[in-house]
């Protein structure tokens, strides 16, 4: 077992041994005026009557090197009522890059003829009060404030952004400051404006981007942000755009085409894309532009002190706020290792925490789980922003959404009893499918030849699993007794060579296959650089025909397999939608006898 599995495994037993919850974050009694139906806030105010105000906070920075610190704009909505009888609300914030004024993204060239790293380099407010969304429409008539913020050098806020760093954490962390009468503000005309309505109580919610900012603050442990619930957010942005060592991108289709459209992305497009045209050439903020694309490191994707620098993972001990975390199973947008990961660390610092997976994509809950997610939710900003003891921090800590659709509740995720179970790569033949198994039935080597851009990997790769095919190795289970279900993070540990060059993308994908008439279905799939198989920071060079232990970890999931269905695992080099897709002709072998995959399943 190598150093990076045992590293994941002793994370797992530390989110094993946090049994209770830490201590609340909020500890004051919710007011008396306060309307509470079985522990939940109640409409009670008028959102016609709501009051609006747009605010220019000031921050510490001046990111835009004009002399002056940077003002982050926010548009805010609150009770008029809870106003006129002197009621001071809490605040529910969402703070975003997105809110307007945006640039052109034009993508990276992903079509290479060979892999760069073998070369060794390296809107208006309407005529009543409704702010954009529904957060104000929701949460304004139960009492709260909410405010929605624009992130530090987006649409109307000054400054730069730099991506997931400092100059954002800091812009957002100035917002919740100013909440609690620790910075200053001022309206359009430069009057001094003050926040003597707030509590300074503050939950921070948002999906993506606009849950990302969360993560990143709350790592601050900034006085008065009381919890935050981060929906299909990242933690890590080296884990958004490269996997170990390996620059990938992520995946959405909604253009239409069926192809990834954001394949090429990467910090410097997602920059100028926010930034808009302070972001283009002759801007105010074209120096960072340059410095993102030239320290993001598109040719070794590795690790260094730039992604450091957007990493959230190592930080979760400056924590206080409490934190419900959201995400999608079949996400690959922001991949299910952001939330796992984030999962596992905030487990081992003891911080008071909740979990929703539901079984979409990017996104949050939809169809039967939208209402049950909202109430939640709601519940949550009661406890910890009004002191409502509604008893939701005792509740069952994970909630996750199976392949039919239902909903159930449990201790905690991985879900308890799940234990790593590792399964044997076997082939007696070089070219037919080989076998997954508790004990190895045969290791002859097998070889295959990458396609690079020119076939898909959903489409033709994984199918037909019982036919051999040149471009891909299969390993199958027997058709299973029962349904098995794993949950947790799945790891390949194989045995390969790159036989006719220095570098090479290598691909895993955990495929469930159905019977005959029943079309396979991706579970999940993770991807390495063999020239990071020893650590993330440094690219080492391969002999070509040299075999070597490569070990990797694939996206986290929680799933089951029927009965009757067989686990696959399909290995292919280039990944046809998230991977540089480099000419066809590589050839890979793989040698299954020193080969292994180890799946975490609910009871072993």
């Amino acid at each position: 077992m190598g150093h990076r599995r045992q590293h994941a495994r002793a994370i797992a037993a530390a989110v094993a041994a946090v049994a209770l919850f830490a201590a609340p974050a909020a500890a004051q009694e919710p007011p008396p005026w306060l309307q509470l139906s079985d522990g939940t806030t109640q409409p009670q105010f008028d959102f016609a009557q709501a009051i609006e105000e747009t605010v220019f906070v000031e921050s510490v920075l001046d990111s835009d090197r004009d002399g002056a610190r940077d003002l982050i704009r926010i548009r805010l909505s609150r009770p008029r009522e809870a106003q006129e009888r002197g009621y001071r609300v809490p605040v529910v914030f969402e703070h975003s890059p997105y809110r307007g004024d945006t640039g052109p993204a034009v993508n990276h060239p992903v079509d290479v003829d060979e892999l760069p790293q073998e070369q060794g380099a390296r809107a208006s407010a309407g005529p009543r009060p409704d702010l954009p969304g529904s957060l104000d429409d929701y949460y304004v008539p139960r009492g709260y404030a909410v405010v929605l913020g624009e992130s530090i050098g987006t649409f109307n806020s000054q400054g730069c952004p730099d991506v997931g760093a400092d100059a954002e954490t800091l812009g957002t962390k100035a917002v919740i400051d100013w909440l609690n009468g620790r910075a200053r503000a001022f309206d359009a005309a430069g009057a001094p404006v003050e926040a003597g309505w707030s509590t300074g109580d503050v939950g921070m919610v948002g999906t993506s981007y606009n849950g990302t900012l969360p993560n990143q603050v709350a790592n601050t442990g900034v006085e008065g942000l009381r919890t935050i619930i981060p929906v299909s957010a990242i933690s890590s942005w080296y884990d958004y755009y490269r996997a170990n060592g390996l620059v990938v991108a992520p995946h959405s289709n909604t253009n239409g085409t069926g192809e990834n459209e954001y394949l090429g992305e990467d910090t410097d497009v997602l920059g100028d894309f926010i930034g808009g045209p302070r972001m283009q050439e002759g801007g105010r903020c074209r120096f960072v532009h340059d410095f993102l694309l030239a320290e993001q490191d598109r040719v070794t994707g590795d690790y260094s002190p730039f992604w450091a620098s957007r990493d959230y993972l190592g930080r979760v001990g400056g924590i206080t706020a409490s934190v419900f975390v959201v995400h999608g199973l079949n996400d690959f947008n922001v991949k299910t290792k952001a939330f796992a990961e984030w999962w596992y660390r905030l487990a081992r610092a003891g911080v008071q925490r909740k979990l929703w997976l539901h079984n979409g994509g990017h996104g949050g809950p939809g169809g039967v789980g939208a209402a049950p997610y909202r109430r939640a939710q709601n519940r949550w900003f009661d406890r910890y922003l009004f002191g409502v003891a509604n008893g939701i921090e005792a509740e069952p800590r994970s909630t996750v959404q199976r392949e039919d659709g239902t909903y159930t509740d449990e201790a905690d995720w991985p879900a308890p009893g799940s234990r790593p179970v590792t399964l044997e790569l076997s082939a007696r033949s070089r070219t037919a499918p080989g076998t997954l198994s508790a004990r190895r039935r045969g290791s002859v080597p097998q070889s295959f030849v990458d396609r690079g851009r020119e076939l898909d990997t959903d489409d033709v790769l994984i199918q037909a699993p019982d036919a051999a095919n040149p471009n891909r190795l299969v390993y199958l289970t027997p058709a299973l007794p029962r349904a098995v279900r794993m949950s947790g993070t799945p790891w390949v540990d194989l045995r390969m060579s790159i036989d006719n060059r220095r570098a090479a993308n290598l691909t895993a994908v955990l495929v469930d296959y159905g019977p005959a008439g029943v079309a396979p279905a991706m579970v999940t799939r993770g991807w390495l650089d063999p020239q990071n198989r020893n650590r993330l920071d440094r690219s080492e060079p391969l002999r070509a025909g040299r075999r070597y232990d490569l070990e990797w970890d694939l996206q986290p999931d929680d799933h089951v397999f029927a009965a009757g269905h067989r686990i696959g695992l399909v290995v292919v080099s280039t990944d046809h939608d998230y991977t540089l897709r480099p000419l066809p002709g590589t050839q890979l072998t793989l040698a299954p006898g020193r080969s292994e995959l180890t799946l975490p399943i609910v009871g072993g």
